[in-house]
């Protein structure tokens, strides 16, 4: 003998339903745009350090300007974490058109690269931090965080923002019917409704 679950129940059950699915998009894109991140911050990381140290000497080509060799490494770990986010992490997306959404991208790691320039140019030349380690932490660690926190807002924010319906990233689905309302007569769901 089946139950009927009245209004309110199902409305409520409709809404774990949708915030469950959100939960799992949002678990899924965050663990798919960290592990873009850890890839580009291998590039980032790898290609600053090539350039301020690794030569004769640990004296690498950029030594003296760590802004220099901070923005040639940031701008490569951009492309490799755009082709990441747009064909991995926020494939189920709705894209206007690759150009667009590359120069967004660009814009928006524009900031996060001014985050971590602050950072390394405040330790660098206010503090008078120079060695490797200093520059790593303020431009690495400390500018990176506050820049990837930025960047996850942003992307979802203004970057990648209509969600596609594919398999596996499936969205609530649409009441069918224009007149039901997670199987609940309009009439019933706003009280006064003819």
């Amino acid at each position: 003998m089946s139950k009927a679950l009245s209004g309110d129940q199902q409305g409520e059950r409709g809404l774990v339903r949708r915030l469950r699915d959100t939960y799992e998009v949002l678990a899924r894109e965050a663990a798919k745009f960290g592990i873009v991140g850890a890839v580009a911050f291998v590039t980032d990381f790898g290609i600053f350090n090539l350039l301020r140290y690794a030569g004769p000497d640990g004296v690498g080509v950029l030594n003296h300007k760590p802004l220099t060799a901070n923005v040639i490494s940031v701008v490569a770990s951009i492309v490799v974490a755009w082709l990441g986010n747009r064909y991995w992490t926020f494939r189920h997306r709705r894209r206007a058109s690759a150009q667009r959404e590359l120069l967004l991208f660009f814009v928006m790691n524009g900031v996060g690269l001014l985050i971590s320039l602050a950072c390394l140019g405040f330790t660098y030349y206010v503090l008078e931090l120079r060695g490797p380690v200093a520059s790593n932490i303020s431009a690495k660690v400390v500018g990176v965080a506050l820049g990837t926190l930025f960047r996850w807002w942003a992307y979802r924010r203004f970057v990648f923002v209509e969600e596609l319906r594919e398999e596996g990233w499936d969205a609530p689905a649409e009441p069918s019917g224009a007149a039901q309302v997670d199987d609940v007569p309009r009439s019933e769901a706003r009280p006064g409704a003819a």
